[in-house]
């Protein structure tokens, strides 16, 4: 294992579930999603591990997050990328991720308030992509903004089951697809749900 690897690993196993968790605190250390209210979830952390692992992050990435959700995520990311773009569409949500990682000390992080399905065309493009939440289809939005030589993790899939895709545009634009795991996430609300 690499020394990136083993450095995110680290930094996961000390990372405090339960500070980005306003109820249910308690349930913090079990490796499953549990509510965050709004119909939302914060990840199983094996899960988001798994995740950040397959993203393949640099210390000069470009990283855009759809679904900001807790936080937890986001936290991860930022510590490994140079800068995370992070869209969440629930106001509460939103404001409390976003002062919950102020107050870890992120200074990385831009935040948006939005329908992650259009990703963040502004601040395109993006080195990786990681999407949070479940697509019946990869939205075409997410595609474009993906830089070539670039990676974008998703979820797609019906309600009930997805495919975790590992999604690579090389240098010329085509893409090639991975299935990394089965996976059950909240549906990616907006255009493509």
């Amino acid at each position: 294992m690499d020394s990136r690897k083993k450095e995110i690993i680290a930094y996961f196993r000390n990372l405090d579930r339960s500070f980005f968790m306003d109820k249910h605190k308690e349930l913090a250390g079990l490796d499953e999603a549990i509510p965050i209210g709004h119909q939302q979830t914060i990840s199983q952390p094996s899960l988001v591990l798994e995740m950040t692992l397959a993203l393949d992050l640099q210390p000069t990435s470009k990283v855009l997050e759809i679904g900001t959700g807790s936080g937890f995520q986001t936290a991860l990311l930022a510590k490994f990328a140079a800068s995370v773009y992070t869209v969440e569409r629930i106001a509460e949500l939103h404001n409390s991720a976003q002062k919950r990682l102020a107050e870890a000390g992120f200074a990385n992080i831009h935040f948006k308030l939005d329908d992650g399905s259009f990703g963040w065309a502004e601040h395109a493009p993006y080195d990786r992509i990681m999407v949070t939440a479940a697509a019946a289809i990869i939205p075409q939005e997410l595609i474009e903004q993906l830089k070539p030589g670039g990676k974008m993790l998703i979820p797609v899939g019906s309600s009930f089951l997805q495919d975790l895709q590992l999604v690579e545009k090389d240098e010329k634009g085509k893409l090639h697809k991975t299935v990394i795991d089965n996976v059950l996430f909240v549906p990616l609300k907006g255009k493509y749900e």
